[in-house]
């Protein structure tokens, strides 16, 4: 099965979570889900129509010390725009000079794989590729521009800011900690 997202699943298993800033509580929700933060290595290959709204994003990711792999098409867009990152091959690809995406994903090499098809995509075969060994081989997959934006702009926050208290809690978790002053409810109601 394609790992992406239809309109029917988008909002199935929602994680909601508590957060000074909106970027605190999207990376608890990441968290909650087990979702790994990238330790180094990213994969891009984003639709043509995106690319230019996705150079933010990936300057980002640079900044904060990833280093980006991307498909030549992207990797074209972020290199004009002076984003470094080394060019990969699609999996179906014959051409040696380059790593192919899908080794680079089983040898452990890719710590997150960003893979935003749209409608207009015209290389299914080699993104699904992507995206199944990155789910295959329990690498972190975002399919979304907007997902991807909010997560380039909440990572780079924590790093630059210091954002606190990102370990994930229940909600029994997070009421055994409150005071009783911290309540808005009276002490002797269930809250």
């Amino acid at each position: 099965a394609d790992p992406v997202l239809g309109v029917e699943m988008a909002s199935t298993g929602e994680v909601a979570c508590f957060g000074a800033s909106k970027e605190e509580a999207f990376l608890k929700a990441l968290l909650s889900t087990n979702f790994k933060l990238p330790d180094k290595n990213i994969l891009i290959s984003v639709e043509a129509a995106l690319q230019d709204q996705f150079t933010h994003s990936a300057w980002q990711l640079h900044e904060m010390g990833y280093k980006l792999f991307a498909t030549r098409k992207t990797a074209a867009v972020l290199e004009k725009n002076r984003v470094p990152c080394e060019v990969v091959a699609y999996p179906t690809d014959t051409d040696p000079s380059e790593p192919k995406a899908d080794d680079l994903i089983r040898q452990g090499e890719i710590n997150l794989v960003i893979n935003v098809p749209t409608h207009k995509s015209t290389k299914l075969q080699e993104n699904y590729i992507m995206r199944r060994t990155a789910v295959d081989f329990g690498v972190p997959l975002l399919t979304n521009m907007q997902l991807v934006e909010m997560f380039a702009d909440s990572l780079y926050k924590h790093k630059q800011e210091g954002l606190v208290g990102l370990d994930p809690k229940t909600l029994f978790e997070h009421y055994t900690q409150e005071q009783d002053k911290d309540a808005w409810t009276s002490p002797s109601e269930f809250h």
